[in-house]
């Protein structure tokens, strides 16, 4: 008898990168109808980069480089690095710098109609490494890493409280705000979808620098927009509440 709740695991993939990205629009919904002091949107941030940092390297890294060898793992860190850079530097030098920060800092970056925009590309770049490892990540053994999808998941919600709380104080519409992060959530989607389903006929070495690139954006993101945001908010506490959220994702990786 046919089992009716097996689902194919292309749609899997595009369950779990949706699962992730709707973290963005639970932030989102908690920085735009929850009056949060920064110090603590700061330590949610500096909390999310340490699960973050924690995932790139025993759930990334070390896998990428199990399945692909040391300079498959290498040229791709690098090059999503790199790659996010470039990237990163084209939207800040046209208003997107501040893109996640939650205090006044999005006010007067941009007019209101050329800001949107670029709002939506960075948090779009922000997001689609991510996914894309989620669905690189089934494609062996065919069964989603868990501990993956749930330290992106804590990741994500700081970031779109963060970056919801300015566009508020930015004077952004709720309909433009809820509508950002619910586009970005569905990327999210077809982006794991897309991880599971181009890759998914690559050689090893092929889908080990893939993923290793998505870390290497990863990584990158967080130097530049999330640590800032946490450094400014908590000062010498930011070392601290980094450290635990790495210690959390790690006891997870090795319990799960």
């Amino acid at each position: 008898m046919t089992n009716l709740f097996t689902f194919p695991l292309w749609f899997m993939a595009a369950f779990w990168g949706m699962v992730a990205g709707t973290a963005l629009l639970i932030g989102a919904l908690i920085g735009y109808y929850i009056p949060i002091q920064q110090k603590i949107i700061g330590s949610i941030m500096a909390f999310g980069a340490g699960v973050l940092i924690s995932t790139i390297a025993f759930e990334l890294m070390d896998k990428a480089r199990k399945q692909g060898g040391f300079y498959a793992v290498a040229i791709g860190f690098l090059m999503g690095s790199l790659i996010y850079t470039v990237a990163n530097n084209l939207l800040t030098g046209n208003g997107a710098k501040n893109r996640k920060r939650s205090g006044d800092q999005q006010v007067t970056e941009l007019p209101q109609d050329q800001r949107g925009v670029l709002l939506a590309m960075g948090a779009l770049l922000d997001g689609v490494p991510e996914s894309i490892a989620i669905g690189i990540g089934m494609i062996k053994g065919g069964a989603v890493e868990i501990v993956t999808v749930l330290a992106i998941f804590l990741s994500n919600i700081p970031e779109g409280l963060s970056s919801s709380a300015g566009m508020k104080k930015a004077g952004r519409s709720k309909f433009f705000i809820f509508s950002i992060w619910t586009i970005i959530a569905v990327l999210s989607s077809i982006s794991s979808w897309a991880g599971y389903t181009f890759f998914f006929n690559f050689p090893d070495a092929v889908n080990a620098t893939i993923t290793a690139f998505a870390a290497g954006a990863i990584l990158s993101m967080l130097s530049i927009t999330m640590m800032p945001e946490a450094y400014e908010d908590t000062q010498t506490y930011t070392g601290l509440i980094t450290v635990s959220g790495f210690l959390t994702a790690f006891i997870l990786s090795k319990s799960i």
